[in-house]
């Protein structure tokens, strides 16, 4: 079951995953001192913001399936 999920949503994955760390990396390098910075003040906002925004991006890509029946040639 894990194994079909990652089949077909490993790129997901990996924009999740790379997504945290870049938001860890935001929050650690930008940073906020003052703490009144909404995203870069918290460490584990500034993650979950990271996470999502990967997602969203590794999310536009879509991969051929090489299976896919289609109607092209028919026409």
């Amino acid at each position: 079951m894990i194994k079909k999920f990652f089949s077909r949503h490993w790129l997901k994955v990996v924009g999740v995953f790379l997504g945290s760390i870049g938001g860890f990396a935001y929050f650690y390098f930008v940073g906020c001192k003052s703490g009144t910075c909404p995203i870069s003040s918290n460490p584990y906002i500034s993650i979950v913001y990271g996470a999502v925004l990967g997602y969203l991006f590794f999310d536009m890509f879509k991969l051929k399936n090489k299976n896919s029946n289609t109607n092209e040639s028919e026409e």
